[in-house]
């Protein structure tokens, strides 16, 4: 560590590899076509009733509006 010597380098610890993943698990062709088809007929359950907010004869409570008015009025 002179005056015009560069900096010693810090010491790292060597770094350990990753662990490998773990082995895929065999997949049994009948549950997973259970899977999807359970899924299929969830998705096809849902229809549009969630979406619809309002009845048949739509909104049926008056609008809350006010007139504008200028600040400090």
């Amino acid at each position: 560590m002179g005056l015009f010597s560069p900096p010693s380098p810090s010491y790292a610890p060597p770094m350990m590899p990753a662990p490998p993943p773990p082995p895929p698990t065999p997949v049994d062709k009948a549950a997973e076509d259970a899977a999807a088809r359970t899924k299929a007929q969830l998705a096809a359950a849902g229809g549009f009733g969630g979406t619809l907010l309002t009845g048949g004869q739509g909104v049926t409570t008056p609008a809350l509006t006010t007139n504008k008015t200028l600040l400090g009025q």
